[in-house]
């Protein structure tokens, strides 16, 4: 069966679609008084001030041939005795050609084995704090990944380093179920995320961002030192750091991209100050400005008209889902479209073509801790092709407290399944994409 909202969501909503509850409104609009107290939490007043869309029930009901599939998901929980799921990653790690999970959890980094999902601890107790993040990648075209991990969280702590912070390179054995060796590397306060991105010249570098810069109290003071990370043929060795970014704040997540035709990467990252896109062509980082709102988490993607998309959560653990369109003058601030408004303490998002219609989707997460209330996943669809109107789906509800989530297509089917890491709810989940080509 797929993963379903509860019985009285699909009740109040009138709808019962497979693989999720299925709504079909302008982006503000609610399908009922009732379903606007359930998704806002709000009193009736409030609840009233968003449109009724009592349309969305007739199209439901009488969606065309050519209307996007609805999504139907499969669960299946291959851990559930997680800690905390602090950061997910997904790369080969053994080489069988099969893509693994990768799990950086409180005291313990982890990777399952793909498909029997065995657990097999890579790193124990690296620090007094907990682990944060991950990033996996294969550095060295020997079709095994390299893994880094950052930990040492303690974000209330900004100035002294030997108490926040902490980035370690995990040097591989040969048999890759038993420990790895950590090689610990320079590190600022409050190491929060992390990836590999292609450089210019064609290797791949480590780029760390801390949440906070130095001496940051209130999310204000000096900007975030970001640095990328060059690694030495031996890893044990020092490796060369250059200067990303110093200017951000409560900068919680960042996202590589390659937007144009030359090989290495470019950034966007979401910040205090709004969404920054970065590049360095011709050797610097520069960058620009894409929006002004404060964002926790960013993404990007394709509409069906091809235009690009950025998919975002705000501000940082926020309550609103929102969607970017591509200007026609590159220069300009990016058009923003509320999607929604009701997550709580959102903490991840997905964009990808999960339906397989040649565009893509957004998926958000949310893990209601703060403020609290129900955890949930949530799909939003668009429905034309410049992305002015979509359909929302719930994908999850309290089954998954949502601290992170991948989308990869696990099995080879072609089709992009979800992997969630569950905080409060314990539980590492893949939801096995069945949607009907």
């Amino acid at each position: 069966m797929p993963e379903l909202g509860s019985a009285a969501t699909k009740a109040e909503l009138g709808l019962g679609a497979p693989g999720g509850t299925t709504r079909l409104c302008p982006p503000n609009a609610v399908d009922s008084p009732a379903a606007a107290r359930r998704l806002a939490g709000t009193p009736m007043s409030r609840a009233y001030s968003r449109p009724f869309c009592l349309a969305s029930f007739l199209a439901t009901a009488a969606f065309a041939a050519g209307e996007p599939p609805a999504p139907v998901f499969r669960p299946q929980d291959i851990d559930t005795t997680i800690a905390i799921g602090y950061g997910l990653a997904i790369a080969d790690v053994d080489g069988d050609g099969r893509p693994d999970i990768l799990l950086a959890d409180k005291t313990t980094v982890q990777w399952y084995r793909n498909p029997e999902w065995t657990k097999h601890v890579m790193a124990e107790n690296l620090t007094l704090q907990d682990n944060v993040c991950i990033a996996a990648q294969d550095l060295d075209g020997d079709g095994k990944c390299e893994v880094a991990v950052g930990a040492g969280w303690n974000p209330g702590e900004t100035i002294d380093d030997t108490k926040s912070g902490a980035v370690f390179y995990l040097v591989a054995p040969a048999d890759r179920t038993q420990r790895w060796e950590p090689v610990r590397l320079h590190h600022e306060p409050t190491v929060h995320r992390m990836h590999w991105v292609q450089a210019p010249h064609g290797a791949w570098e480590l780029i760390v961002k801390p949440l906070h810069g130095r001496g940051n109290r209130n999310n204000a003071g000096d900007g975030a030192k970001v640095f990328a990370y060059a690694k030495p043929a031996d890893p044990r060795q020092p490796w060369t750091l250059s200067l990303v970014s110093d200017f951000t704040h409560a900068s919680h997540n960042f996202h590589p991209v390659n937007w144009d035709t030359d090989p290495e990467h470019e950034l966007l990252t979401g910040a205090k100050e709004g969404v920054f896109w970065f590049e360095r062509a011709q050797g610097a980082w520069t960058h620009r400005p894409l929006s002004t709102h404060w964002t926790g988490e960013v993404r990007d993607g394709r509409l069906p008209g091809g235009r690009r998309f950025l998919a975002t959560i705000e501000p940082m653990h926020g309550n609103v889902a929102a969607v970017y369109v591509d200007p026609a003058n590159t220069t300009d601030l990016w058009p923003r479209q509320v999607l929604d408004e009701t997550l709580r303490d959102g903490h991840a998002v997905v964009a990808a073509d999960l339906l397989g219609i040649g565009s893509d989707q957004i998926v958000v997460g949310w893990r209601a801790m703060t403020p609290r209330g129900a955890p949930g996943v949530r799909m939003f669809t668009p429905l034309d092709s410049e992305g002015r109107q979509w359909r929302t789906t719930e994908i999850s509800g309290v089954e998954v407290a949502v601290e992170d989530m991948k989308g990869a297509d696990l099995n080879g089917d072609g089709r992009i399944d979800l992997i969630l890491a569950g905080r409060a709810t314990k539980n590492l989940r893949i939801l096995w994409n069945e949607t009907a080509p």
